[in-house]
């Protein structure tokens, strides 16, 4: 497939960035081959099933996935859709696919068919690789459903047993029979080296391109930043298919400073501290509801976490008494971690004073992060007062793939990305977040559109009207509520959540609550009055104790 039509960086900035030496004009890869060649016997990665490659093995490996690929048929410029959990083959699929000038679309194992399926459409991938089982769900019936939805995608590769069906690709016999030699590319680095994909805030998630430029930018300054070194042992617990514990500095800053990674394939309270303990892991990350999560767990557990120094708190607003417990209680130093996968990263720093850390999410990670904080006509306020966020700089994306409607929305004609997060900026230049702009629920630090789910639930025989909110949860950070106008008798929660899973969309976007009116209430332009909803309506747990929906 050709390269799709993408908004790019204007020549004058591109000139720019590079001078500065925000771009260096490199592949993505090219720190794993440095590594292999100055440290080739260093530990690089180890999962938790105790797999472990040096660099000089991460190298081989990237290498035989890259030959293999092209040997499989695919060719520079495809697409391939990673659905993987956190296992050294998802690394090595990574950094293979790219250095073979194939393209990755990282997709979270907990998408189902609609979201995979749309992604696989908009990025016109031909190859998808998956997982054979995890956690119950058979990830290759998944991958067979979505290939007879989107017609480019032909190939499919299965790390595990592919159940003797032969329209599955086994990931150990194809990369098994490749010959072990290095693999020459001369990618071009103002190319795309992977897609991300987005929270979903209009509807279904959209394609995100990363160049190789702005993302080895993204993940060396975040490393520097966050005073990551050649002794750095990073837990990846969070799903590497999120920008967070990819590049932030993640999987990718470790690995351009020389660290070790260490891969959780689930983030639970004995599994994190087990490996903690094991590999005297020296950072992790963790969003807001799983670190709570961690300091209960800690109150009954006595795993060995003294090598830790560092939990970073990201993807969605950290609770300042939930920082100042991991501050105490786990003895550990807090780094509040803001931004999107988009582009625009804000850190607190070591030397930051203790209330900033627990109270601010940070400050621009590069001195050419372009922030403007804007009012409901587009004008500036203040700092201190709030407003939406918009940004520009050396790792901000100018446009979303295939998605003109949403670039109209989200991106100025002067290249500014409005993230639809309200915030205020101290004199400090620290950023507090204060909410979103938009309808999207943030659900434990999985984003989705009330909208996507809303269009979904219309369709159900007893739903008439739909509003589907967020509204506050101690646990969750937001829980979803479906307020629902039937048509007669009224569906139960459990209808709900049956009809979406039918219907193939992501556990995490189930509703939590359900509330049952007589009439949804409308703005004067005729939309769904939602401030009026939250006020009015879920602000107790109708439907019991919330929890990861069934």
């Amino acid at each position: 497939m050709s390269e799709p039509t993408l908004r790019m960086w204007p020549s004058e900035f591109a000139q720019r960035y590079s001078e500065l030496g925000y771009w260096r004009g490199r592949e993505l890869t090219a720190p794993i081959r440095d590594q292999a060649k100055l440290n080739p016997n260093k530990l690089a990665l180890i999962d938790s099933a105790g797999k472990s490659l040096s660099y000089a093995e991460l190298d081989g490996a990237a290498d035989r996935v890259a030959s293999s690929l092209l040997a499989w048929g695919l060719k520079r410029g495809d697409r391939i859709i990673l659905q993987l959990p956190n296992i050294t083959e998802l690394v090595t699929l990574l950094f293979g696919s790219i250095r073979a000038g194939i393209i990755p679309v990282m997709v979270l194992p907990t998408h189902r068919e609609q979201e995979v399926s749309h992604l696989a459409r908009g990025s016109g991938a031909v190859a998808y690789a998956v997982t054979d089982i995890e956690a119950s769900y058979d990830f290759r019936s998944l991958a067979k459903r979505v290939r007879q939805a989107v017609p480019s995608l032909q190939k499919l590769l299965v790390v595990g047993e592919t159940g003797g069906d032969p329209t599955l690709t086994s990931y150990s016999e194809l990369v098994g029979a490749a010959r072990d030699a290095a693999v020459v590319t001369d990618l071009d680095a103002t190319s795309v080296a992977l897609f991300l994909h987005s929270g979903g805030t209009g509807g279904l998630p959209k394609l995100i391109p990363r160049t190789h430029n702005d993302y080895e930018y993204n993940a060396r300054a975040s490393a520097e930043v966050c005073g990551f070194d050649d002794a750095t042992i990073y837990l990846a617990s969070l799903s590497a298919a999120h920008n967070f514990p990819l590049a932030c500095p993640g999987i990718l800053g470790t690995f351009i400073v020389g660290g070790t990674v260490v891969l959780a394939r689930e983030p639970s309270p004995d599994s994190v501290f087990g490996l903690i303990a094991k590999h005297r892991v020296t950072v992790t990350a963790a969003v807001p509801t799983l670190a709570s999560l961690w300091l209960e767990a800690r109150e009954f557990d006595d795993a060995d976490l003294s090598s830790l120094r560092v939990i970073q708190v990201g993807g969605a607003k950290l609770a300042p008494s939930v920082a100042a417990r991991i501050h105490s209680f786990l003895g550990v130093r807090v780094q509040q971690v803001f931004g999107m996968a988009e582009g625009l990263l804000n850190f607190t720093r070591d030397g930051d004073p203790i209330d900033l850390v627990e109270t601010t999410q940070g400050r621009p990670l590069s001195p050419h992060d372009e922030i403007r904080l804007v009012d409901d006509m587009g004008a500036d306020v203040a700092d201190q007062e709030v407003g939406e966020l918009w940004t520009r700089g050396p790792y901000t994306i100018r446009g979303y793939v295939a998605a003109p409607e949403a670039n109209q929305r989200s991106f100025t004609a002067d290249g500014f990305y409005r993230t639809g997060d309200l915030v205020r900026r101290l004199p400090s230049g620290h950023l507090v977040v204060e909410g979103r702009a938009g309808d999207q629920i943030n659900r434990g630090a999985e984003k989705f559109s009330s909208v996507e789910i809303e269009e979904y639930l219309l369709d159900h025989p007893a739903v008439r009207e739909i509003a589907v909110i967020g509204v506050p949860d101690a646990s969750l950070g937001q829980a979803s509520c479906a307020v629902v106008r039937p048509v007669d008798a009224p569906p139960s929660l459990r209808d709900l959540k049956d009809f979406l899973r039918s219907r193939g969309v992501a556990t995490y976007k189930f509703p939590d609550r359900i509330r049952i009116v007589d009439e949804i209430p409308l703005t004067r332009f005729g939309k769904i009055d939602r401030k009026r909803l939250l006020a009015e309506s879920c602000t107790e747990d109708v439907s019991g104790p919330v929890a990861s929906p069934a």
